[in-house]
């Protein structure tokens, strides 16, 4: 959520940042803006409308310095007013992506001080509290480093002054910031993304660092004000990955990308003939020894995944397992327990709730970190002593589809090591393992055979405004996750439930106009569902069964069959997924829906 860009350069940086804005549009928002520093004076243009709007208003602008923000609503509502850039007096400039908790108090000594407020946001008091600084005589380093230190909460800031237009000042804690290394030119983002047409050459500021950024070069200084210096990684993110291609979406493009990320992902191991703890980390074997129970923290789509890994955990490594939604575990009393291996879940690494509930699980005493993440420079892995890594590539799509079956990929092989390292991994079956692992790629190309059928069977939902999803075991959570991405991107009210559970309350909402979306699998449930169904057909509720093969399901009136070409195993939960998104994909564009930029999400969520 949120995006930040800024530049200085001896050419224009007004395309720059709003190329850079477009680049971050999918991490969602609802307002943007930019300002540039020009004749010593802020040049500042605001738009609620897209970047592109922002664009047409931004043609006679131009300057050698700036920074350029998304804003998605969290202080003040969605309008001109409250979007970034905040200034102070027209002569303090500051974008900012998080939220300061103690806003209230600062604004009210502020204003008693003689600040001017034009918005509603907690935003605008970072740069009404630098110019307090400021107007002392200090530099513009100095003003900033003193605001920050009254800061309370989380925050990336970019800031320029208009009397010192060689200058841009950076700072991060608890929200992800990064320089980008040019040539006699220097930029700021939230995200690589964003700077991918400038320079790969990046350096990501560590928790508390404040950058001073100038045309020849940059200075970093930690939290506690000491000169730092921070290594320049290439980034390996290329354009043509951000690029939409062929597909209609972004969402579209990624579904199908999800064979090639899940062999990028399994490559290491499955090119092996063995499974090794190291690939979690130099340091995981001795871990591993000492862990007795597991604990997932994780939000959203990736607590789902740690609910599938929960199954997997406990009945193939005979672990027990405890799954925790990251935003509520640190807000409660619980019992920690040293020997538990803390296993936190992101796509982005930025989190802000797994961060905290990561950081709260160790200041109980957790020693035995363990991160699953897309980003290798995120802060979740470098809190984590072992980690590993997912290869899905940059996701654009606000709705996670191959960073969630990545996961999923990561937790299998996690559940496999800890079994084989208790015991409970035969050779026989360590093999059978690595051969389904090695053919998962093809079997997910086979369910996205079934895009046209599947297509077909979203026009059934176009006058839909509610849904079921019904799954057992390994699958309810697979429910759950359908759901979500239906409610996601089409808006249609989506729940999912066990099958067991729908005689004790949800059976009450079933009727002709309800449809209910089971995943129905190959396994010893199976019985047990038919008979769930049944209590839907007999309601006079419409059914749509994702079939494996050999479930000797029939379309008839009220079943519409969706054939899966196989079963998969405990792997099926990956397969019966891409299904669903492909379902919720296809509702939306029925229902003409924002697929990629859904209303009021935000890709990355870096806020509590």
């Amino acid at each position: 959520m949120c995006g930040i860009i800024g530049a200085i350069a001896q050419r224009n940086v007004v395309p720059i940042l709003l190329q850079g804005l477009q680049r971050l549009e999918y991490r969602g928002y609802d307002s943007a803006g930019l300002v540039v520093v020009e004749n010593n004076e802020l040049q500042r243009i605001r738009s609620t409308g897209r970047v592109a709007e922002l664009t047409t208003r931004s043609a006679a602008t131009s300057g050698h310095i700036g920074i350029a923000h998304t804003r998605w609503a969290t202080h003040g509502v969605p309008s001109e007013r409250n979007a970034h850039p905040h200034l102070s007096s027209n002569l303090i400039a500051v974008v900012h992506n998080g939220i300061i908790e103690n806003y209230e108090e600062l604004r009210t000594r502020l204003t008693a001080q003689g600040s001017v407020f034009t918005s509603d946001t907690d935003s605008e008091v970072i740069a009404h509290l630098i110019n307090s600084y400021y107007a002392r005589g200090n530099s513009l380093l100095v003003a900033t480093q003193a605001a920050l230190a009254e800061l309370v909460g989380a925050y990336a800031i970019g800031v320029v002054a208009a009397d010192n237009p060689s200058q841009l000042i950076c700072a991060r804690k608890g929200s992800p910031l990064l320089l980008g290394v040019g040539i006699d030119e220097h930029f700021i983002a939230s995200d690589v993304s964003a700077l991918l047409p400038v320079t790969k050459n990046v350096v990501y500021l560590e928790e508390g660092d404040v950058a001073e950024v100038s045309l020849h070069g940059y200075r970093i200084f930690d939290a506690k004000g000491q000169a730092v210096e921070r290594p320049v990684h290439v980034s390996k993110l290329s354009n043509a990955s951000m690029e939409l291609g062929e597909y209609r979406h972004y969402m579209q493009k990624e579904i199908h990308e999800q064979p090639q990320a899940l062999a990028d992902t399994l490559e290491g191991v499955c090119n092996s003939q063995s499974l090794i703890p190291g690939i979690f980390g130099a340091e995981a074997a001795a871990a591993f020894e000492q862990v007795e129970s597991i604990l997932i923290l994780a939000c959203g789509t990736s607590h789902h995944a740690g609910l599938v890994a929960r199954y997997w955990l406990e009945e193939i490594a005979g672990i027990p397992c405890t799954v925790e939604i990251a935003s509520e575990y640190r807000y409660r009393v619980s019992v920690p327990n040293p020997k538990s291996l803390v296993v936190t879940i992101s796509q982005s690494g930025e989190t802000a709730d797994t961060l905290a509930a990561l950081n709260h699980a160790k200041a109980l005493g957790h020693p035995h970190t363990l991160s699953i993440c897309n980003v290798p420079e995120s802060a979740l892995v470098r809190l984590s002593k072992l980690h590993f890594l997912t290869r899905a590539g940059p996701e654009i799509g606000v709705a996670s589809t191959k960073a969630f079956t990545t996961q999923l990929a990561a937790l299998f092989l996690l559940t496999l090591v800890l079994a084989k390292q208790r015991g409970r991994l035969s050779a026989e079956k360590e093999q059978r393992h690595l051969h389904a692992l090695r053919h998962l790629p093809s079997a997910v190309q086979l369910v996205l055979k079934l895009e046209p059928d599947i297509a077909q069977m979203a026009e059934r939902f176009t006058d839909k405004r509610h849904a079921l999803f019904l799954g057992r075991g390994l699958h309810y959570p697979i429910a759950l996750e359908g759901a979500l991405k239906l409610k996601e991107i089409s808006y249609i009210h989506a729940e999912a439930y066990p099958a067991g559970e729908l005689k004790h309350g949800p059976l009450a909402l079933v009727d002709k106009d309800m449809p209910v979306i089971a995943v129905a699998t190959n396994d010893a449930l199976l019985e047990k569902l038919k008979s769930n169904l049944q209590e839907v057909r007999a309601r006079g509720g419409e059914l749509y069964v994702f079939a494996d093969a050999g479930t000797r399901f029939h379309s008839s009136e009220g079943v519409h069959l969706m054939q899966m070409p196989e079963h998969a195993g405990y792997l099926s939960p990956i397969l019966h997924t891409i299904a669903l998104q492909l379902l919720a994909y296809y509702v939306a564009l029925q229902k003409g829906t924002d697929v990629d930029k859904p209303r009021n999400l935000a890709k990355s969520v870096t806020v509590e």
